[in-house]
């Protein structure tokens, strides 16, 4: 079988796996108590059960389970523990995300799980930060001590964990985001195995096609109106692993490699900013919320309802509308980036996603428009 193929199934499994198993996760919180129930900075009206980090786990474990059966891809578990690491952290995760949805723990508990759990997957995986480049000077590739590259590895593991925890916060939102962004991640990877003609069956290319696959099996219960919440279970779930594939990928070549071939200095900036592009929307939110928070003198996990998806439907935008425009977005940076660091001609496509931002600023505009001509 092609490993194109391998991948394929393994997404697939993925989203039949967590399809299956999310009204089993609804069943679960209904009985339990892990309801959210509406409050004012909700948009939600009615109780909704939460606990679909459940779902994804299961669905993400089952196609890890095929995928050590692959004849291909069972070489990612031969080379290295990063698998085993990521479902390692993503139970510690998950586990601390069901008692917070049950229970509502306070933000520093929640805190000292999320370092746990990502020190937990980078220790025992190995995921972890190797180098960084300096594009000025002739300093050129730095490479990192292991406790350098560890304490790196949480600081940024924490921050996607819970960039991804403040955008949900909207129907489907987390969950169609991150899909988007693990495939960007997933066709990074993919094409960095191939030109680098190392070994396809690589840790961030399954991580991402386990993770895109997994989210998109579960879109369907969670679009609007949705039928169950990701909950902190989820949402803390997916941005671990999400930064476990970010990671894996930003180390899996030297940056001054991937500027053979291409012409001027600038992909070899693009392994330093490629995962803050692909992640722009989702930090852009929390870096906002944090700064808007310390202003008005409260803790950065205060709960507030002035995100980007608040916003948006405070400009006029439906629910449904709000949701896909970020979509949009986030999809234009993502693939946007991705393309940048594989073409040939990187600034063709910096001029096509700059038209593709300007169509969207339009359409975010439209209500306001509208508005001020009536």
């Amino acid at each position: 079988m092609h490993p194109s193929l391998e991948y394929a199934l393994v997404g697939l499994i993925a989203t039949i796996g967590t399809y299956l198993c999310t009204p089993l996760a609804r069943q679960i919180a209904t009985r339990w108590g892990a309801v959210a129930k509406p409050r004012d900075r909700d948009v939600h009206a009615v109780d909704t059960p939460r606990l679909g980090g459940l779902a994804l786990l299961a669905g993400f474990s089952a196609a890890m389970v095929i995928a050590h059966a692959l004849p291909t891809l069972h070489g990612t578990f031969r080379n290295g523990s990063e698998i085993t690491g990521v479902l390692c952290g993503g139970i510690i995760i998950c586990g601390l995300g069901v008692l917070d949805d049950r229970y509502e723990l306070d933000s520093l508990t929640k805190f000292a799980g999320q370092v746990t759990a990502a020190a937990v997957m980078s220790i025992v995986g190995g995921i972890q930060l190797l180098y960084i480049y300096v594009p000025w000077g002739n300093v050129g590739t730095i490479p990192l001590d292991r406790d350098a590259s560890v304490e790196l590895t949480i600081l940024l593991t924490v921050l996607t964990i819970n960039a991804v925890n403040f955008i949900d916060g909207l129907d489907g939102l987390a969950a169609g985001v991150t899909a988007i962004q693990g495939m960007a991640f997933f066709g990074y990877s993919y094409h960095l195995a191939q030109v680098g003609n190392t070994d396809i069956a690589l840790a961030p290319t399954l991580i991402c096609a386990g993770l895109t696959g997994a989210c998109i099996g579960f879109l369907p219960h969670n679009f609007s109106p949705a039928r169950i919440f990701m909950g902190d279970s989820g949402s803390m779930l997916v941005g671990l692993i999400l930064s476990a594939g970010a990671t894996t990928a930003s180390s899996q070549a030297d940056p001054q490699s991937l500027g053979l071939g291409l012409k001027g200095a600038l992909p070899l900036y693009l392994p330093l900013i490629l995962p803050f592009a692909v992640l722009a929307l989702p930090l852009f939110d929390l870096l906002l919320a944090v700064i808007r928070r310390l202003r008005r003198g409260q803790s950065p996990f205060a709960p507030d309802k002035e995100h980007l998806h608040h916003r948006l439907m405070d400009l006029g935008h439906s629910h449904r509308r709000a949701v896909l425009l970020l979509y949009f977005w986030s999809a234009v940076l993502a693939f946007g980036a991705v393309a940048m660091s594989i073409s040939k001609g990187p600034w063709l496509v910096l001029a096509v996603v700059a038209g593709l931002l300007g169509a969207g600023l339009l359409a975010t505009a439209i209500p306001r428009l509208r508005s001020a001509r009536l």
